[in-house]
């Protein structure tokens, strides 16, 4: 029986989410399969996957053909590396104890380089939002600027209007009493 290792889809509408399993080659892709051995979540970023290492190795070790998705998973969690360091020990280039060292320094590797990433998006927001916020208070200075000059625009026009209001209440009781006077 040829054994495949691929991915068999659930989730709902527009939200994919991805089990790890292995099946029949000739078996459809939702159908029935002899393991799950972990999931795959592409929804966050980075992509979420959790496998069960040992299992994933064995399989990959006894022959089992992944897809290409799967195999890039594979890879990036270490399944390759660690097949690729079992056959240095098999043909006696180096012992188990030199294989599980130069996994856990790759392991590290990998993890400090996924950091870096996390860290300098994590910056790049960071920035983003600070510029967009200086940006931001620019533009209400704009507004506020520009509200104060219509407010004093407003005053102004209400202090010429009392001004003129006034000169004509001086100036009605002064014509009054010149009609007075004139009669």
């Amino acid at each position: 029986m040829a054994t495949k290792i691929r991915l068999q889809r659930g989730g709902r509408k527009s939200y994919a989410f991805y089990s790890i399993v292995i099946a029949d080659v000739r078996a459809p892709r939702d159908g029935k399969f002899t393991e799950k051995i972990g999931t795959y979540n592409p929804n966050t970023n980075p992509a979420t996957v959790d496998l069960n290492f040992e299992r994933a190795l064995y399989w990959v070790e006894t022959g089992a053909q992944p897809t290409d998705t799967v195999r890039n998973i594979l890879k990036g969690e270490g399944v390759y590396m660690m097949k690729h360091l079992r056959g240095g020990v098999k043909k006696g280039a180096f012992d188990e104890a030199t294989a599980e060292k130069k996994f856990d320094a790759w392991k590290q590797a990998k993890t400090a380089a996924i950091e870096a990433v996390e860290k300098k998006t994590a910056d790049e927001k960071k920035a983003a939002a600070a510029k967009n916020l200086e940006e931001e208070k620019k533009v209400n200075e704009a507004i506020a600027k520009k509200v104060a000059e219509k407010k004093a625009q407003a005053a102004q026009a209400a202090a010429e209007a009392q001004a003129a209001e006034t000169a004509t209440e001086e100036a009605a009781p002064a014509e009054e009493s010149a009609a007075e006077a004139e009669a």
